[in-house]
């Protein structure tokens, strides 16, 4: 059997073995008293998809390049300094591959071990503390194509993404030194992670706050004047390590992310736009923060679906795994009645399974 299918035998396993024992545990987040999914129960249900994500084919995306990026770099500290001035951008993850490689192992795969116990901790660290349903969150991580998507390709970007994740508390309490530091950090790995500084400003407040309305308005600025935008961003990255953007997507022949993803990462912002008046009353710092963060998402989405999927398509991430891994187990918590509910968490693990299926079998052939 193909491991991306032994990936769903073992979260129905897990699904069945927290019905059967006691996986929570009382917790105090930002001052409330909360249910959270035990340490061991979280961490055992991300070890198979560490496991299978270190000992993937290296044909499955960019993993032959980043297996490739490891054997090729400095095997002595002596030659550490000029391979790292010569790295054009993102230098510090080239440095932690190369002292991984000088002081760990030569082996390939202690290295994606390593950087993929860093992302799953990050993960798991996220969805313990402010998810209401871990298992939900991880569920639907893999099976909306995140899990593969980048624990199984996009390695560099991900480091950043999931250093930026340490810093949500501050983000949420607005420390905006500790929050700042942070994600200039994860941007020492990938540039791309600067994008959440404006995001974190704009995601901090109250629910769908003036800030994400302009940010919609120019959503829509820029498909309706598409070519202008681009002609825009093209401009804007010149000089820039991602200068070539725009003219690789066009020579590709790039024509967007699927309308598909699009509309299934939206799902969050357009339950909470139906249940505004619910969030507002509840008032919850992380709720809030997360319905603004899915709002960007959708945000983004839709750009990317009139811009590039590759290059622009690859920016929601930075916000989708609130959207999609706090935000929507909240909302079908919250929103509904206990019938009601039982029938929308139902739809909706047969929803994402559907979706898995489509995009591992139609979308990308592994399967």
């Amino acid at each position: 059997m193909s491991d991306y299918l032994w990936i769903l035998v073992w979260l129905a396993a897990m699904a069945l073995f927290q019905h059967f024992f006691e996986t929570k545990k009382n917790e105090t987040v930002l001052g409330k008293k909360e249910r959270r999914t035990a340490w061991w129960f979280a961490i055992l249900v991300m070890s198979l998809l560490v496991y299978l994500a270190v000992n993937r084919s290296r044909y499955v995306g960019d993993t032959n390049t980043y297996i490739k990026t490891f054997n090729n770099s400095p095997t002595s500290i002596s030659d550490f300094m000029e391979y790292y001035n010569g790295r054009g951008k993102d230098k510090w993850f080239y440095a932690v591959v190369a002292l991984i490689h000088i002081f760990i192992s030569k082996d390939y795969k202690v290295y994606f071990l390593i950087l993929l116990c860093f992302q799953a901790y990050s993960l798991v660290k996220l969805y313990r503390k402010y998810s209401t349903d871990y298992f939900a969150a991880i569920y639907i991580f893999v099976t909306c194509g995140d899990y593969v998507s980048w624990m199984h390709n996009g390695t560099r970007q991900f480091t950043a993404v999931t250093i930026c994740l340490l810093a949500t508390t501050w983000m949420i309490e607005k420390k905006y030194i500790p929050a700042a530091l942070t994600i200039l950090l994860a941007s020492q790995f990938h540039q791309t992670a600067l994008l959440m500084i404006p995001i974190f400003f704009i995601c901090i407040g109250k629910p769908w706050n003036k800030r994400t309305l302009l940010m919609l308005l120019g959503v829509v600025a820029a498909i309706t004047f598409v070519t202008q935008f681009t002609n825009l961003l093209d401009t804007a990255l010149e000089e820039t390590q991602y200068e070539n953007v725009v003219s690789d997507w066009k020579s590709w022949n790039d024509d967007g992310t699927n309308p598909i993803r699009v509309l299934v990462y939206s799902i969050p912002m357009i339950i909470s736009i139906v249940g505004l008046r619910h969030i507002r009353k509840v008032d919850d710092p992380v709720i809030n923060f997360c319905t603004n963060m899915s709002i960007v998402t959708t945000g983004l989405y839709l750009v990317s679906m009139v811009t590039s999927g590759i290059f622009i398509g690859r920016l929601p991430i930075y916000a989708s795994l609130y959207s999609n891994g706090i935000l929507l187990p909240w909302e079908l918590k919250h929103m509904f009645n206990r019938d009601s509910s039982v029938l929308i968490h139902i739809a909706m693990y047969i929803g994402y399974l559907l979706l898995y299926f489509y995009q591992m079998h139609f979308a990308w052939g592994i399967i």
